[in-house]
């Protein structure tokens, strides 16, 4: 979202969207700062059993993360892929510009119901959310508006999006106008002839 975590020198004062502030003896302070207003700060001996944390499914760029996971997961399921695989309880950190990307280079529809889809396009999709996230990443995320990573610089991987907030613009594919719809009240973009 549009929350960071960074560290200042301990005299820096606080703006209004700062939060919370953990000094350390080095003279830094790990500061929290949270415009939205989205963000939680918590405190746990054990952060793998608190409740917000326990329920969550595993990281995309897991061992455990595949094809088969999410098949299996996916079973019987009419809600679409798209919000299936955004869902933190289903794989963490698949977001919504991350999902519509995926979707895209897996050739799916985010329309299609999650228990609708093969084994072998779950393969495809699974591995397409990794290789999106590993190229965001080494783009230092995806800069629309206001995020920054750690090191207070932008994120560039909006220049390579395939389908994320293009709309009526040429697929890089084939062409066709990117199609752009609201599912669960977020923005979706695809190809409505290579997605199906």
């Amino acid at each position: 979202m549009s929350g960071s975590v960074f560290m200042v020198d301990r005299d820096t004062p606080a703006g209004v969207h700062d939060h919370v502030d953990i000094e350390f003896d080095s003279g830094k302070t790990l500061r929290f700062r949270d415009p939205r207003r989205f963000g939680s700060l918590h405190w746990s001996k054990n952060p793998l059993k608190h409740k917000l944390l326990r329920s969550l499914g595993p990281e995309p760029l897991g061992q455990e993360f595949d094809g088969e996971y999410l098949w299996k997961r996916s079973r019987r399921r009419r809600v679409s892929i798209k919000q299936f695989i955004m869902n933190a309880d289903v794989v963490v950190g698949v977001g919504n510009i991350y999902a519509s990307e995926a979707l895209y280079y897996a050739g799916i529809s985010p329309r299609r119901a999650a228990g609708r889809v093969a084994l072998q396009r779950y393969d495809l999709l699974s591995t397409a959310i990794k290789d999106v996230l590993v190229t965001a990443i080494a783009a230092g995320g995806t800069t629309l508006r206001d995020f920054y990573g750690g090191d207070g610089e932008p994120g560039y991987f909006q220049r390579q999006l395939g389908v994320y907030g293009r709309e009526g613009e040429p697929c890089r594919r084939c062409d066709t106008p990117i199609t752009a719809i609201v599912q669960g009240q977020r923005s979706s973009y695809y190809c409505r002839r290579c997605q199906t």
